[in-house]
């Protein structure tokens, strides 16, 4: 929507618009910032899954005093843990889990079930992130996504929320594919706003971009092009699917 022309979002009489809910992904800070700087302090944010174990909740007047937080936690408690299951110190990334939440179990998953819970008995959903002093959640990625190239983690969230905010494109995937050398790569899907785009000036475009605002550790070795991106209607992205291509499944990668 911020994309649209300036012409076109000014004609629209939004005065009466009183609540917009989002979530299924993280929301880029600068694309928040400006949706609400349209529309108003009517964007409420929850953080949550359909496992249900835990859910943590920020409206606008709260997001602009802790940008990119995606609130407190209103069901369950926030546990922040590392690889053995153990807290980590307020302010570092780690597993997110929540203890005293709803009980759940995955359908004829016993091992998945399992593998969900830590040593405390506290649940996750599989994301990263950490809490700061005052109990608000900021997301990192999801660790299933986690691109280890040359020995070093790499989120793939930072440079997806960068990505989209070029003017060319409509959405944006970054994968780890196979790399002889470094083990994985750091590869950015991107579907074009306009498909005739798609091409060498466009990934040089986008290339140039990604250095000039993002560390080059965490910049795309390769750019490829998609017409349009795996995506549910929640808006949730199917990078699976995404990566999968990569590594010897079916593609419909340029």
């Amino acid at each position: 929507m911020l994309k649209l022309p300036e012409d076109v979002r000014a004609k629209y009489d939004h005065s009466t618009l009183n609540c917009a809910i989002h979530a299924a992904a993280p929301c880029p800070v600068q694309t928040k910032q400006a949706m609400i700087e349209w529309w108003g302090p009517v964007l409420k944010e929850y953080y949550a899954g359909s496992e249900g174990n835990g859910f943590c909740y920020i409206s606008s007047e709260e997001w602009l005093k802790k940008p990119g937080s995606v609130g407190t936690a209103k069901i369950g408690v926030l546990k922040i843990c590392d690889e053995n299951g153990d807290e980590v110190a307020s302010g570092s990334d780690g597993t997110i889990y929540f203890a005293d939440g709803t009980p759940f179990e995955y359908h004829n998953d016993p091992e998945k079930t399992a593998q969900s819970k830590n040593k405390h008995g506290w649940t996750t959903l599989g994301d990263v992130g950490h809490v700061d002093e005052d109990g608000y959640l900021f997301l990192t990625d999801r660790k299933a996504f986690m691109i280890i190239s040359g020995g070093v983690n790499i989120y793939p969230q930072e440079l997806e929320n960068l990505l989209v905010t070029h003017p060319k494109v409509a959405d944006a995937a970054v994968v780890g594919a196979p790399d002889e050398e470094m083990g994985e790569k750091v590869v950015a899907v991107i579907q074009p706003m306009n498909w005739a785009d798609a091409g060498e000036d466009l990934r040089a475009e986008l290339m140039q971009f990604a250095r000039e605002n993002i560390s080059h550790v965490k910049t795309p070795r390769q750019i490829d092009f998609m017409e349009e991106l795996p995506r549910h209607q929640t808006g949730k992205l199917y990078k699976r699917l995404v990566r999968d291509s990569y590594w010897g499944k079916k593609s419909t990668i340029v």
